[in-house]
């Protein structure tokens, strides 16, 4: 299966405004790939780095003032290697993060896995966040956390993701969320779903279902959205404009099977 994603954005933008860009598939092989950066009507120079997490992330700075448009291809993209797991990462995706408050869910979390381990615990999450949540498109902010989401009960994939994150994390198996290209998505955008380690070993799972898993499309990965916003301010200011991101699968959408065990490639 080849994937072909793409993604477009302009904004409003302030003299001397520095972004960060988390937008190119990570490290899923391409057999074309464009990163176009039009500020002021000329073309506009990034540099390709690497975040804490391993991420591609580009770097824009010195944005004239004025509008600017970002466009992002890679078309044919290839199954990339099986993600690591460390007991570094077993770690590190066992704690709080900005928005996920593990520390507060450990009795919640116990309700939940009731005496479950392994993939029947992560099973037992994903089907309890789908089942307590509805998917309602605008129904929070970039300030809602698992808590709050747990309280309002609706949200969207950022909500859905941080809530299983948690309460996986508080349950003690380990959990990281990653954004992703989501060929099937309805609405399509950049979409957030949640890795769990299982027998030394990364799990892809998507308490929404929405999108069929084994199409997705990694492009970062870290704790929460913190880690793997799309863009980030560094410097001077932005007014998102539009956005357009487009996934497809080749030659055809697979079928999603919920109960399976997936790895994002």
């Amino acid at each position: 299966m080849k994937r072909q994603v793409r993604a477009w954005m302009t904004a409003d933008v302030a003299e001397g405004t520095d972004v960060a860009l988390l937008i190119a598939v990570s490290d899923a092989p391409a057999q074309h790939e464009s990163l176009t950066v039009i500020a002021g009507g000329r073309a506009h120079p990034s540099t390709e780095t690497r975040d804490r997490f391993g991420s591609r992330m580009h770097l824009v700075t010195g944005l004239p003032e004025g509008r600017v448009e970002i466009t992002y291809e890679a078309r044919d993209v290839t199954a990339a290697r099986s993600p690591s797991a460390s007991e570094a990462d077993a770690v590190l995706h066992l704690r709080p993060s900005r928005y996920c408050e593990v520390d507060e869910f450990t009795k919640i979390a116990e309700e939940v896995l009731d005496g479950r381990s392994g993939i029947e615990a992560v099973d037992a999450v994903v089907q309890w966040v789908h089942e307590h949540l509805d998917y309602v498109p605008g129904s929070s902010t970039i300030t809602d956390s698992a808590r709050s989401t747990y309280v309002a009960r609706q949200g969207v994939c950022r909500d859905y993701a941080h809530l299983t994150a948690t309460l996986l994390r508080a349950g003690g198996i380990p959990a990281r969320c990653s954004s992703v290209y989501a060929p099937g998505l309805s609405p399509m955008d950049f979409h957030l779903v949640v890795e769990a380690m299982v027998d030394e070993a990364w799990t892809a799972v998507d308490s929404t279902h929405l999108a069929p898993r084994s199409s997705m499309v990694r492009i970062a990965t870290g704790q929460d959205a913190a880690d793997t916003a799309f863009m980030t301010t560094l410097a001077g200011n932005v007014l998102l404009t539009g956005i357009q991101v487009t996934a497809v699968a080749d030659p055809e959408l697979p079928a999603e099977h919920v109960g399976a065990a997936v790895t994002l490639r």
